[in-house]
């Protein structure tokens, strides 16, 4: 059993095509948005060969907007299993894919191009077979439009279920340092777990995106959030050079959260999210090198007024 790390853009998207055109007899896939043409083959040909491809792909956004009719009509056509993900939640934000029952992606990245290949995404691959069946359990609740009901006992980290709980924990077990690379910051709870880290010692590096890049009905508690961690002392920084879409949290050096969870209301408490917590080292340090890389980072300062909200 093994887990290991994705970098996207670094890793590029080869090792999921790879685990795709590897896969012999399943492949159950949700994802948020998916429009790359080379995954769009890659599970086409593994159909063709006879893998049983079950995939759930979002409607809709909660805009109304639809991104994903095409590559639905286009995966149909060719006789791949498809349906909507489950309505039961708003919007089902989760990335995941299962290979044979075996292998498990839990990922930050949907399968567009951009993903693989501009924005900073990560992936964590475990087969850890108590993680894999989990996701399998999840995946066929969703699938019938059963019930899955993740608690503290839950190997995952799950929204709607234990996710606000577990960040929370995992923010205030932080003795001595707090990553976090996120696109928002608006959820009052953790941004609580976040302040009383802080107060405590425990040195914060918050990195994220540029207000002017958030939806303008989503600005006014994206920046405050990030102006109340400001007024603390915490530093805002945003990448250089490459666009932020990655949702991480590293403790300590030691242990790290990966997965789909945006830090705001909606994704704990109305939308299906997945994330996975890691504390095999070699995993853990490739992250923290990726997060340490201050050459790529810039302080974003948030101004106090609203005519000022810019880098």
């Amino acid at each position: 059993m093994s887990r290991s790390v994705i970098v996207l853009p670094d890793d590029s998207g080869s090792p999921i095509v790879e685990a795709i055109n590897n896969s012999k007899t399943s492949l159950r896939i949700k994802m948020f948005t998916f429009s790359d043409p080379t995954l769009i083959q890659a599970v086409i040909d593994a159909h063709q060969r006879g893998v049983k491809v079950r995939i759930m792909l979002n409607p809709a956004r909660r805009s109304g907007e639809k991104e994903n009719d095409e590559t639905r009509s286009q995966l149909l056509a060719a006789g791949v299993e498809v349906i909507d993900s489950n309505p039961a939640f708003d919007v089902t934000h989760e990335k995941s894919m299962v290979v044979d029952d075996q292998t498990a992606f839990v990922k930050s990245l949907n399968w567009q191009t951009k993903n693989l290949t501009e924005t900073r995404d990560y992936a964590i691959v475990t087969t850890h077979k108590h993680e894999v069946n989990e996701i399998i359990e999840c995946f066929e609740a969703d699938w019938t439009r059963g019930e899955f009901t993740p608690g503290e006992s839950s190997h995952l980290i799950w929204c709607v279920g234990n996710g606000r709980q577990r960040l929370g924990k995992f923010i205030d077990e932080a003795k001595e340092s707090l990553w976090l690379q996120n696109e928002r910051y608006q959820d009052p709870v953790i941004i609580e777990h976040i302040v009383r880290a802080k107060e405590r010692g425990v040195k914060i590096h918050i990195m994220a995106r540029p207000p002017h890049n958030l939806k303008k009905e989503k600005l006014v508690e994206g920046v405050s959030g990030l102006r109340i961690l400001q007024d603390l002392g915490v530093k805002i920084h945003k990448l250089k050079h490459i666009k932020l879409h990655a949702k991480v949290l590293l403790a300590d050096g030691e242990r790290a959260i990966i997965g789909s969870i945006n830090l705001a209301p909606g994704s704990f408490d109305s939308r299906r999210e997945l994330a996975i917590e890691v504390r095999d080292k070699h995993v853990v340090d490739r992250i923290h090198e990726c997060l340490n890389m201050t050459g790529r980072i810039h302080i974003l300062w948030i101004c106090q007024t609203k005519d000022c909200w810019q880098n």
